[in-house]
């Protein structure tokens, strides 16, 4: 109950603090508001690849209780995944409980590996039914993992994509991951596409690899010499360290820009694809995995982003 008090009033702070993209036209008539929700649940390094512990109940509950229009996993152990199909079909969240959810392998099924030796990686899910999905490998890291990024269409509105990505933590490959990603949502742009991408980018929004996708028109104490054409849902609130916004790991680290907390969580859309307002949250953590040191069901919080696109 504290849990989905805490939901309710972070969208009452939401809806207050929704801020208009600087230089934006008026929405068009196509233009749809879209709720997105996004989290890296840790579903092997700290759920242990337990579909029952209680992360996926606050999951589902969270997902439902925010109106989401969009879903984005990483670190999904695939029974994990297969629960979440579950309990959200039963909690009448989507629209087609046929057609509503994908996952994409990075690190497959083997003896010895994560999630007691079952398939691990991301998710996307969609209120409304999707279309194809696209698997796109990223540069090689060397490690057994390997990074992926997930896009799928909505079935009613094929130019729209919803994307999910966790990039790697490997110093050296870090450019070339984040640069396929940023190649891959401009060939979806020159296609006439609107894409929505989120994800745990493994770097903090000041970080200069990042530069290329925040938007030249975003310059801040914060973030400053951006070259790029996007905008992170959360990077405008005065309220949140402008430029950088909420910290996304569990647990205040006295880090980040505004050493308010670390944000390696992100969600971004193309700024000319942006009408009107948009907003973002960072959402505590549900504390109800019996499991789990003091309950935490992940070490990283739930992002919220809310927005209008063309």
């Amino acid at each position: 109950m504290r849990f989905l008090m805490r939901f309710a009033a972070v969208m009452v702070s939401s809806a207050l603090t929704a801020l208009t993209v600087p230089g934006t036209a008026k929405a068009s008539t196509s233009a749809e508001s879209y709720t997105v929700w996004h989290w890296n649940v840790a579903g092997n390094t700290l759920n242990h690849g337990s579909a029952t512990n209680g992360m996926v109940r606050a999951a589902v509950a969270s997902i439902v209780a925010r109106g989401a229009s969009f879903v984005s996993f990483n670190e999904l152990c695939i029974n994990q995944y297969q629960a979440l199909v579950t309990g959200l079909r039963n909690a009448g969240w989507p629209a087609d409980g046929a057609n509503f959810a994908r996952f994409v392998v990075t690190y497959p099924a083997t003896s010895g590996g994560p999630c007691s030796g079952k398939d691990y990686g991301n998710a996307i899910f969609s209120k409304q039914p999707l279309g194809a999905a696209e698997r796109i490998s990223l540069p090689d890291d060397g490690k057994t993992e390997k990074r992926k990024m997930l896009c799928a269409p909505l079935e009613a509105r094929p130019r729209l994509r919803f994307c999910s990505t966790h990039t790697t933590y490997v110093d050296a490959y870090r450019s070339s991951q984040l640069n396929a990603v940023l190649r891959k949502l401009e060939a979806y742009h020159a296609n006439g596409d609107t894409v929505v991408i989120a994800g745990d980018f493994n770097l903090q929004p000041n970080s200069a690899r990042l530069d290329g996708y925040y938007s030249s028109t975003l310059n801040t104490p914060n973030n400053r010499g951006n070259t790029g054409r996007y905008r992170e849902l959360d990077d405008a609130d005065p309220n949140d360290c402008p430029g950088y916004g909420e910290l996304t790991v569990s647990t205040p680290d006295s880090k980040g820009a505004c050493g308010t907390g670390t944000k390696l969580d992100m969600i971004f859309a193309r700024e000319d694809k942006i009408t009107g307002t948009y907003s973002g949250d960072s959402l505590a953590p549900p504390t109800t995995c019996a499991t789990n040191p003091g309950g935490l069901c992940s070490d990283h919080r739930v992002l919220l982003g809310a927005v209008t696109l063309s």
